[in-house]
């Protein structure tokens, strides 16, 4: 008997943050009867953060319907919130898949498309206080579900998000055979991947680094909300 095909895109654009994407995509293409599509709004290469070249990408407006959609993050994604077609594209897969999933502040592009309203969403921990633009309740989480969406926070949060969707979908036994398989034993040689981990003088010089494109992103934040209201009430 054939593997039932279970579809999943992958939502991405300029600048991503490209652990967000390559971490989950590592794990998601091992689901039975994976196909994996990696879209763009026009197809086609796509520069990641770094200068990481991701070639021959699907146009998401080709792309008829998907098991499951995730959008990973970026410095971009705000920006990436007030594209229209981008955003448009990523609504419409969203409403017909199962699963509806963001990496890092990915999910501020799923709030920006309407599909966070009063739901828990997680996000990098620099940029979580701005899911209330979208309606959206902030989760400390690493790996946040409400009901059909899951979101993982921060860029390597990705990893831990894939394998609890491959649970979810696949069943644990096969998620932690896949664990074992691709060794995945974090053991950080510092302490502090977060901020009530980190030393005051760390916490403070990486929020320093941030400090700059808060402004920016918080008008975009905005902006992009106040479009989704607009949307989704029309």
């Amino acid at each position: 008997m054939s593997q039932k095909r279970f579809t999943t895109v992958f939502a991405i654009y300029p600048d991503l943050t490209h652990l967000d994407f390559t971490g989950p995509h590592q794990v998601l293409c091992r689901l039975p009867g994976a196909e994996t599509i990696i879209a763009s709004r026009e197809g086609g290469e796509i520069v990641a953060e770094g200068g990481l070249v991701i070639g021959r990408t699907r146009k998401l407006s080709d792309i008829e319907r998907c098991d499951l959609i995730c959008v990973p993050g970026g410095m971009t994604a705000t920006t990436v919130a007030l594209d229209e077609a981008f955003v448009s594209e990523v609504r419409r897969l969203a409403l017909g898949a199962k699963y509806i999933t963001s990496v890092c502040t990915g999910s501020l592009i799923l709030g920006a498309a309407g599909l966070l309203q009063g739901k828990r969403a997680a996000c990098h921990w620099a940029w979580r206080g701005l899911l209330p633009e979208f309606d959206a309740i902030p989760d400390e989480g690493r790996v946040v579900r409400d009901g059909n969406v899951f979101t993982g926070g921060g860029v390597t949060a990705g990893i831990d998000f894939a394998f609890t969707m491959m649970a979810e979908i696949a069943g644990e036994a096969y998620a932690k055979a896949l664990t074992l398989g691709l060794e995945y034993a974090p053991a950080p040689p510092f302490r502090g991947g977060r901020p009530e981990l980190a030393d005051g003088e760390t916490l403070a010089r990486v929020a320093g680094t941030m400090d700059g494109a808060m402004a920016r992103r918080v008008a975009e934040a905005q902006e992009a909300g106040a479009r989704m209201r607009a949307r989704v009430n029309a």
